[in-house]
């Protein structure tokens, strides 16, 4: 368990920049405006793998109107721009290329003249959609779970609360009932938010999210001493994964919901999520059973330097998305 404890979180605080979601999904979205007239909107993050490259390939019948507007928005670079596509959007296909080194899916968003909307993830083994007259509930339950575990998997900041927790409570029957409750709190806060219920700027949340993985390393750093975190896991866990719920609906509602299956897409990405969580604490058990069994330290300063890591870059984190806040 020591050993886990001292690499883990620092192999994590070396290897992770200021932005918790490193590579997060490109968006590509599509909208119909007439029966042959479609904008174009692509948004790729500007922090990507080093030499790659994503181009979007539109249907070949569709011919471009005018020059793309290119400007930054948030973290990422927008363009957007015109084509004209006779008999519109359904029945061809849009691809993006260059989806494997870029270490990124796409986010393929589509909104037909009629008022349908469909959403899709384009990958490196499938980067190609073709346009349907109807998206099927497996195609929505599909892309929508493939996006809650992409998102969760890149979200450093939430899973380095998980790790957190994980270091904290052990493993065994009182780890899944704080993961349980942790898991129930942000999913609470995610329908909400993305049903419209709760409204907040995003950045006292991301700042907030910081702050409850500071608090946690506080805890981390002293073994000694039981403060609310360490006497009440499951009931601290659930009230701090109400906040990380909100940062979840963050990237929800950039995706969007496809008219008539907002139930189905919401409990989708909500699966997603829980499915990339679930599979990063096996990881990390699994490092924790092999790890152990080697020779352990017994230097007291290096069983704190989980806390240490964890605390720093949360700390890094909190000043960085306050002042972004301000």
């Amino acid at each position: 368990m020591f050993w886990l404890r001292l690499l883990l979180p620092a192999a994590i605080l070396f290897s992770v920049p200021a932005e918790a979601h490193l590579f997060a999904p490109a968006l590509l979205e599509l909208q119909e405006t007439s029966g042959s007239h479609v904008t174009i909107r692509w948004k790729q993050p500007i922090m990507r793998v080093m030499g790659s490259e994503l181009r979007p390939v539109l249907p070949g019948e569709c011919n471009g109107i005018g020059r793309p507007a290119v400007k930054q928005a948030g973290t990422g670079i927008e363009a957007n721009w015109e084509i004209q596509c006779p008999e519109g959007l359904v029945g061809k296909s849009v691809e993006v290329e260059g989806i494997p080194s870029s270490r990124a899916d796409v986010l393929l968003r589509i909104r037909l003249a009629d008022g349908r909307s469909m959403r899709h993830v384009l990958t490196g083994d499938e980067p190609e959609f073709t346009v349907p007259a109807r998206e099927s509930r497996l195609s929505v339950l599909g892309s929508y779970a493939r996006l809650g575990v992409e998102h969760i998997l890149t979200g450093f900041d939430h899973l380095l609360f998980v790790l957190g927790l994980t270091l904290l409570v052990g493993g065994g029957r009182k780890l899944l009932w704080t993961i349980t409750a942790f898991t129930l709190g942000h999913s609470v806060t995610l329908g909400l938010a993305v049903l419209g219920f709760v409204k907040l700027p995003p950045a006292p949340i991301e700042a907030g999210i910081a702050f409850s993985i500071y608090v946690l390393a506080v805890e981390l750093a002293r073994p000694g001493e039981t403060g609310l975190l360490r006497a009440y896991p499951w009931p601290m866990a659930g009230l701090f994964g109400l906040l990380h719920g909100l940062g979840f609906a963050g990237a929800l509602s950039e995706a969007g919901l496809p008219e008539g299956e907002i139930p189905l897409a919401l409990f989708s990405f909500n699966v997603g999520i829980e499915l990339g969580q679930i599979a990063f604490v096996v990881l990390v058990l699994f490092m924790w059973r092999f790890l152990r069994k080697m020779p352990l330290a017994r230097h007291s300063f290096a069983r704190l330097m989980p806390a240490y890591a964890i605390g720093s870059l949360a700390a890094f984190w909190l000043l960085d998305r306050s002042w972004a806040a301000v």
